[in-house]
């Protein structure tokens, strides 16, 4: 680690807070207060306290960013040259790798995740960034022979302005992947972090400013989901909708954004099985499965949250699996332990809820299931790296999201089993597969509902590659060529010669 990283932190562990952080709402290039004067606070999930406090923004606020979006979109942004959009894109990478120990220090004391998750987290971000910056002026159309006397061509548009609510998970990345693609296709964004992450996305938001980013291009309103996400998602003037968070809430985006004939892209929840046949590397296997489930504490979409397993190494994987989650260390992210903390209480609470019910169902748990503390200071909001093991197929930590660190066993006595397992959720997010033989690698791959397969590596690809989820998981994708299909709109003119 940097020598300031480290000094940030020891402030940060010292005081219970970073100086200089933002409190106001980013909008048409200011920082604003919300017009009631509200505010909130966000708590450090590390210790439980408030660490800084701000603006909590309604109807209003949201009234002005969308304006001042529009208005940017249609005087200026839309008429950037593409280079030039490219080239504040890669402006703002560098600032952001310019500024990663400080905004991975804040990401942690909003989010709880390890320091060194967020500072991946940060550079994965500003990738993203160059990424698109690369792909803003190769956004070219085709044409289309209709023989001699006519000349028909396609255009690509920005579709217009684009609505960003953003999840408290991963509060950079999730925003990045989404602001990225819709900056460079020439469509302007107003964000809604969570309320409980709020803090790096006003920071970026500055250093776009820093990067040349024209005012009101890029706005943030801070504040809860009701006060400002749904105005934000209810305003006609907004084109597309861009989603991640529960099943619920994002049926109600759709129906906002469907009484304005708005595109949405929805990344919901998922309940990822990683099938792990006889014939896998057994201690490799392990290992990753260990971080497929316990990083970020658990609370990722596409966590392989659900182990389907084959019978004959069953009990020899699984007394590998719970030594391996028993030695991981939990505690403040920024002491660097194997496993952060838990984003709220509330979700605390919802992870005990599942694995007591479990227990009293008796369920076996073959680690963890208990609720902890930071071991120096015994505050915070943790859960120890727990295991349910030889789960049935219809129990409830099977079927339903957990979004913690909790991995249910399911034992299978084939392929054709592992498959009907695979699929036999609601979710269809992502799967892994480990094997040594590709060819049934690759027919699980072909037949499983899934968004992504991983072979032999979970969270396997990078930016370049598409992202996103089927049947309760959503639709449309981020991340790769695709992730700038949504911000997109075709355009065909024809023309007789």
């Amino acid at each position: 680690m940097s020598d300031l990283l480290n000094r940030l932190r020891a402030e940060a562990l010292e005081t219970g807070r970073i100086e200089g952080l933002p409190g106001d709402m980013f909008i048409n290039g200011q920082w604003r207060a919300a017009a009631t004067g509200n505010r909130m606070e966000t708590l450090d999930p590390g210790t439980g306290e408030a660490f800084a406090e701000f603006a909590a923004g309604g109807a209003a606020e949201v009234e002005e960013a969308v304006a001042g979006s529009d208005k940017a979109f249609k005087e200026v942004w839309r008429k950037a040259a593409p280079v030039e959009r490219a080239n504040i894109l890669r402006r703002a990478a560098r600032l952001m790798r310019e500024n990663e120990e400080r905004l991975a220090v804040v990401e942690t004391l909003d989010s709880g995740k390890t320091v060194s998750e967020a500072l991946g987290d940060v550079r994965g971000s500003a990738r993203l960034l160059d990424y698109y910056a690369g792909a803003a002026d190769k956004l070219q159309g085709d044409t289309i022979p209709l023989g001699p006397d006519y000349m028909s061509w396609t255009m690509i548009e920005p579709v217009g302005v684009t609505a960003h609510i953003i999840p408290w998970n991963y509060p950079t990345s999730t925003m990045i992947r989404g602001i990225a693609p819709a900056l460079a296709a020439g469509c302007t964004a107003v964000v809604k972090p969570a309320e409980t992450t709020p803090l790096t996305a006003l920071m970026i938001a500055e250093l776009f400013q820093k990067a040349g980013l024209p005012n009101g291009v890029l706005n943030v309103v801070t504040g809860t989901g009701v006060e400002a996400g749904a105005p934000l998602v209810s305003d006609p003037r907004v084109r597309h909708i861009t989603f991640t968070g529960s099943v619920g809430t994002g049926s109600r985006v759709m129906e906002a954004a469907a009484k304005n004939i708005a595109s949405v892209t929805l990344e919901l929840g998922g309940k990822s099985p990683a099938i792990v046949l006889a014939d896998c590397d057994l201690d490799r296997t392990v290992e990753d499965m260990i971080w497929a489930i316990y990083s970020n504490a658990g609370q990722i979409c596409s966590a392989g949250s659900r182990l389907v397993i084959e019978r004959s190494i069953h009990a020899e994987f699984l007394e590998k699996l719970a030594k391996r989650a028993d030695e991981l260390t939990v505690g403040h992210g920024l002491r660097q332990p194997d496993v952060g903390a838990i984003n709220s209480a509330m979700q605390l609470d919802k992870i005990a809820g599942y694995v007591e019910d479990a227990r009293s169902r008796g369920v076996t748990v073959a680690a963890g299931g208990e609720r902890a503390t930071d071991l120096e200071s015994g505050k915070g909001w943790f859960f120890r790296p727990t295991i349910l093991d030889n789960v049935e197929h219809q129990d409830r930590v099977i079927q339903e999201e957990i979004f913690g660190p909790v991995l249910s066993v399911q034992v299978t006595d084939g392929v054709e089993q592992a498959l009907e397992y695979a699929n036999g959720t609601d979710f269809g997010l992502a799967a892994a597969i480990y094997t040594a033989d590709i060819t049934k690698a690759l027919r699980l791959a072909r037949d499983i509902d899934a968004g992504q397969l991983y072979i032999n590596e979970y969270y396997a690809g990078g930016v370049e590659v598409p992202f996103g989820g089927n049947k309760l998981s959503g639709f449309g994708r981020e991340k790769g060529l695709a992730g700038l299909e949504a911000y997109c709109k075709i355009k065909a003119v024809t023309a007789r010669i």
